[in-house]
């Protein structure tokens, strides 16, 4: 399976209830892991570094944010299904998406979406945005590598966790190497440090949107170097050369500089129009994409151990649960607070 590695000798063999069955990445809150719990659900479960698990006002903020994304409903997100956040090293548990990231698609096996396809994400993203702000979350790193695509439509990862790194002292930041947010997909008030909002999410839906309608960043890639491309972000016009003629009103409005003139996501719902019976009935991704999905689905199914290791016998019992320290490191993940590090923007080692 694409980005899932083998647990190493300092890798926890479970957490919690939750067999780990490999490691899918490392962003700037901790490593995120597939797993199966006892039933047989296959989960992504992220665990928090031990740095930031020591500073008591980041427990109090990760406690706060886990509990208002369980009320996020599970149709365009990952949903929260557990976690255990009064743990020596706290940790959470999400809904595992069988499919690829929205940043893997475009950059490697595809190309540009079709306008169609575009039209359905821009659906599926507000759909999800209006979820997630309606529990009174900010997502704070839409980005294409936190969109999954699934046969049935996006879903969206890495929602509200992030605040809580707003309250890690200055040393412990730069102890985990975090940055809040990729440059890239970033929002005006991002890059000036101003108080962050829903609209921050609509401007990054945009940045989305044209990356996935034409496969080139709107303000550029970090090849030109992180301050110049938040430069272009706080004051240039976005580059939507490539973008389809009738989605361009639609994402230059959510490139506003202004963030009181973006559209909410429930305003982008009513343009883009519910999706109709028959719609809902085609496939919303081309058919080479639809099969990989397929593939992707198949994959997950015959994952039952670690790729470096055998496969389990029945009754053979995991080592004794041990939580090792998280060290810092770049890489793919899943799950709240999760970078996938894979993708146009992920140099940043956002959390």
């Amino acid at each position: 399976m694409d980005g899932l590695k083998g647990l190493t000798a300092e890798d926890p063999r479970t957490i919690g209830d939750y067999r780990l069955l490999g490691r899918l990445g490392t962003g700037g809150m901790g490593r995120v892991y597939l797993a199966r719990s006892e039933g047989g659900r296959t989960v992504a479960v992220k665990l928090v570094k031990v740095e930031l698990a020591a500073e008591q006002e980041f427990r109090d903020r990760f406690r706060a944010e886990v509990a208002a994304a369980r009320r996020v409903g599970g149709r365009w997100t990952a949903p929260v299904l557990d976690a255990d956040t009064e743990a020596q090293v706290p940790w959470v548990a999400t809904g595992y998406i069988a499919g690829p990231s929205l940043s893997e698609v475009v950059e490697g096996t595809y190309g540009p979406l079709p306008e169609y396809s575009v039209k359905r994400l821009a659906y599926g993203l507000s759909s999800a945005l209006l979820d997630i702000h309606g529990v009174g979350l900010v997502h704070r790193d839409l980005k294409p590598s936190n969109v999954l695509l699934t046969i049935d439509g996006p879903r969206v990862i890495d929602f509200g966790i992030a605040r809580a790194l707003d309250a890690v002292s200055e040393q412990t930041q730069t102890q985990a190497g975090m940055v809040v947010g990729s440059p890239s997909f970033m929002s005006p008030e991002q890059v000036r440090g101003e108080r962050i909002t829903p609209a921050s999410d609509v401007f990054c839906l945009g940045s989305v949107l044209a990356y996935a309608a034409s496969g080139r960043m709107p303000f550029g890639s970090l090849v030109s170097g992180v301050h110049s491309v938040m430069f272009r972000v706080a004051e240039s016009d976005p580059d939507l050369d490539g973008v389809p003629e009738s989605l361009r009103e639609l994402i230059g409005g959510c490139l506003s500089k202004s963030a009181a003139e973006r559209p909410a996501p429930e305003e982008l719902i009513s343009v883009i129009g519910p999706v109709s019976s028959g719609e809902a009935a085609a496939p919303w991704l081309p058919a080479e994409l639809i099969a990989r999905l397929g593939q992707h689905a198949v994959q997950l199914l015959d994952t039952d151990t670690p790729p470096s290791g055998q496969r389990a016998r029945p009754g053979h019992a995991e080592p004794p649960t041990t939580v090792l320290p998280v060290g810092p490191g770049p890489g793919p993940g899943h799950g709240p607070g999760a970078s996938t590090g894979s993708g146009p923007e992920a140099s940043t080692g956002s959390g």
